[in-house]
């Protein structure tokens, strides 16, 4: 299979599987959110950031090692090198997850009233060992489906288990329960990602009686890689994460937290889901790419960069666009206050969504301490700016610290990986889909007042006429390649039997005009 078609069937298959788990994972927190209120959600989220944060430590340098590296023995022929790989990856991971273990103890021994006042918090202290450590080692299992470029593994786990876990939360809701219930369910289904991708996981990896003990190259560069990144990874999600949450808490409300966790989830769920999908592909590509050599690895980070901006730019669009009709449908009116934060965030983390090619470049380049300088600088940056401007402005400042922060991560990591690998950022097609995307935009704004006054159906069909102007700007402002605008055409024809024909026509001649500008 070429790699181009590759690269779509995982996509699809990642699709499947993000699709399914954040949709339905959406859904869940919508019913919770909905149930709870904007104070009581707001410590839920604190909980559930603080299961996050736990299980991103301890998997932060071995999940992203451990996908990396085996990308890297299979794209080298060593796959009796694997199993070697993964028991090394086990033991230091459970390193990893004692001193989290611990650390989530004292946490709450010390802490724990003036984080969740009013709470039992010998059974939240409970739910967060345990949840910490099952997602801990569902996420390592997701990783090695990851390394292995089985996305299909990772589509039948959500598929599998995200509509059992929002069958559970319904029956909490429908009996009324309160907010410990849904973090016992969230436990619940954490056990079921575990076991379930265990299973998905195990028939992927090479027999055993194969095994064959690491080279002494990969076993150094292993070391370094997973130390530099787990420090790199952990501080990069304590402070590009929702870690506003917890100084929302601290410094304004709870109910800030409620409206910041409702925004900063709803806006990083809805880029994950649509540049996320292929986002998630870029390391074991990437480090794929490498071993192939510079120049290949180039070409991908340049292409990347383009598609991850193509699919970002109409996204930020709409929800900036129609952000207090998206919060009033989802969450209700006691959520209003969450719609300028939505807008913020969202557009915020495009930014940072854009830029993973560039972070998947230079981990896959072995570029660890570049990395780990730049996220360190700029985590101080960014934890400066929250606890400044939460202080001073609440909600409003939390929104600020978080775009100049990713902003200025975004604008570092793109340059280096540009400078490192030579490559050069396709300005002419990035310009052409944000031409595409204003247009869009401009039209949607423009039809607002005609749409109906329901908030959903003026959704459905705002987001129908934003999509229908920016994917006819794209043909028309030449921003599709000629080998893009053939496959969009075999998609065509196979999915929709070459219908409608006025559809057709105009892939047609787009792509007869690529192939001549070519």
């Amino acid at each position: 299979m070429s790699t181009r078609g590759q690269v779509i069937r995982n996509t699809l298959f990642s699709s499947v599987g993000i699709y399914t788990e954040y949709f339905l994972g959406m859904l869940t927190s919508i019913i919770i959110a909905r149930h709870l209120g904007p104070s009581h959600f707001g410590a839920y989220g604190l909980v559930i950031w603080l299961v996050a944060t736990g299980v991103v430590i301890t998997n932060s340098g071995v999940a992203s090692a451990v996908i990396k590296f085996i990308a890297e023995l299979r794209g080298s022929g060593r796959d009796a090198q694997i199993r070697s790989l993964l028991a090394w990856a086990w033991r230091v991971q459970a390193g990893f997850l004692a001193a989290v273990l611990l650390a989530g103890t004292i946490l709450f021994v010390t802490h724990g009233q003036r984080l969740m006042p009013g709470f039992n918090h010998t059974l939240l202290l409970v739910i967060l060992l345990a949840t910490t450590a099952l997602r801990a080692s569902y996420m390592l299992n997701i990783g090695i489906a990851k390394g292995y470029e089985n996305f299909r593994a990772t589509a039948a786990i959500a598929v599998i288990v995200s509509p059992l876990n929002l069958a559970m939360i319904l029956v909490v809701w429908w009996l009324d329960g309160p907010m410990e219930w849904f973090l016992g369910t969230f436990t619940v289904s954490s056990f079921i990602f575990w076991w379930i991708s265990r299973r998905q996981v195990a028939p992927l990896l090479p027999p055993a009686e194969g095994r064959q003990p690491l080279d002494d190259d990969i076993r150094r560069r292993l070391r370094s890689y997973t130390a530099l990144v787990a420090v790199t990874v952990a501080v990069n999600f304590f402070t590009a994460s929702e870690v506003e949450v917890l100084f929302l808490t601290l410094f304004d409300t709870s109910a800030s937290a409620g409206f910041f966790k409702v925004a900063y989830q709803l806006s990083s769920g809805a880029l994950l889901l649509v540049p996320g999908v292929f986002g998630a592909l870029l390391l074991p590509m990437m480090a794929n790419a490498l071993a192939q050599g510079r120049e290949v690895a180039s070409r991908r980070l340049a292409m990347s960069t383009t598609y991850l901006t193509a699919l970002a730019a109409p996204l930020v669009a709409f929800g900036v666009l129609f952000a207090p009709d998206i919060i009033g449908v989802l969450y209700g009116a006691e959520f209003a206050p969450a719609a300028l934060v939505f807008a913020g965030c969202l557009a915020a983390g495009a930014i940072a969504t854009i830029c993973q090619g560039a972070s998947s470049y230079l981990l896959g380049a072995d570029r660890q301490r570049t990395l780990l300088v730049v996220i360190l600088g700029c985590a101080v940056v960014k934890l400066a700016l929250d606890v400044v401007l939460i202080k001073r402005m609440g909600l409003a400042g939390a929104v600020a610290a978080y775009a100049a922060a990713s902003f200025l991560t975004s604008a570092l990591l793109i340059g280096l990986a540009l400078h490192h690998s030579g490559a050069r950022l396709q300005w002419g097609r990035i310009a052409r889909v944000a031409l595409a995307a204003g247009l869009a935009a401009a039209a949607a704004w423009l039809a607002r007042s005609h749409l109906p006054a329901i908030p959903l159906l003026a959704l459905v069909l705002g987001g129908m006429l934003l999509s229908a102007v920016y994917a006819a700007g794209t043909l028309l402002l030449g921003f599709w390649s000629a080998a893009d605008l053939q496959h969009f055409q075999q998609l065509h024809a196979r999915i929709a039997g070459g219908r409608p024909a006025a559809v057709g026509r105009l892939l047609d001649w787009a792509a007869r005009r690529a192939g001549a500008a070519a």
